[in-house]
C-alpha cells in the first residue's frame, strides 16, 4: 500500500518532467501556436490571409493550415483562393526542424531550418525539394516574430540558377 501511495505521489512529477522536455523542444516554434489573420501582397496581388498553428499527435508535430484569398484581377477575373497545409517536425537524426507544405496546386515543398536569430525572432527555412515543379527551383520561408501577437512572413522563390526573389510578404495578427 505504501508503494502505491508513493507511486501516485511521484507520478505527476514524472509526467511533468516528460512534458517539459518535449515542450522545450518546441520553444523556437511555440510562439506560432494559435489563430492568425492578416493582409499580404506579392505576385498574386493583395490578399487576405487566415492561418492556424496547432500541436497534433501528442505534440510531436505542429500543423499549419493556411487560406489566402485574393480579389478579382486581370489574370483571375473571379478572384483566387490558395490553400495549403503544412507540418513542422523535428528530425532527431539531423537535429533540425523541418517544414513540409502541401499546396492546393499540388506543390509539395520540404524545407529544413536554415537559421534562427540569436533572439529567436527570425526563423528561416530553405527548401530541400519541391515536387510538381520544374527541376532546380528553390523556395525560402522567413518568419519574423514582431511581437507575441504579430508575425511577418516572407516567401521567396528562386528559378534555376537565379537568386531568390520575393513572391509574397504577409503580416499576420493573433486572433486568439
Amino acid at each position: 500500500m505504501k508503494q502505491l501511495v508513493l507511486i501516485s505521489l511521484c507520478l505527476p512529477y514524472f509526467s511533468f518532467t516528460q512534458t517539459t522536455k518535449k515542450d522545450s523542444l518546441w520553444l523556437t516554434l511555440k510562439p506560432f501556436i494559435g489563430a492568425w489573420a492578416g493582409e499580404g501582397e506579392g505576385e498574386p496581388g493583395k490578399g487576405h490571409y487566415e492561418r492556424s498553428y496547432q500541436f497534433i499527435l501528442n505534440k510531436n508535430f505542429i500543423e499549419i493550415k493556411n487560406k489566402s484569398t485574393y480579389p478579382p484581377s486581370t489574370n483571375h477575373p473571379n478572384g483566387e483562393v490558395h490553400e495549403d497545409i503544412g507540418y513542422f517536425s523535428y528530425d532527431n537524426s539531423r537535429r533540425t526542424f523541418m517544414l513540409r507544405q502541401f499546396h492546393v496546386e499540388r506543390f509539395v515543398i520540404q524545407y529544413r531550418i536554415d537559421s534562427v536569430s540569436p533572439d529567436n525572432k527570425t526563423i528561416v527555412f530553405i527548401s530541400e525539394s519541391i515536387e510538381n515543379i520544374p527541376s532546380g527551383f528553390r523556395a525560402k520561408e522567413t518568419y519574423r516574430l514582431v511581437s507575441d501577437d504579430e508575425i511577418e512572413e516572407t516567401f521567396e522563390i528562386a528559378e534555376p540558377n537565379k537568386e531568390f526573389a520575393i513572391y509574397s510578404k504577409v503580416k499576420l495578427v493573433r486572433q486568439k
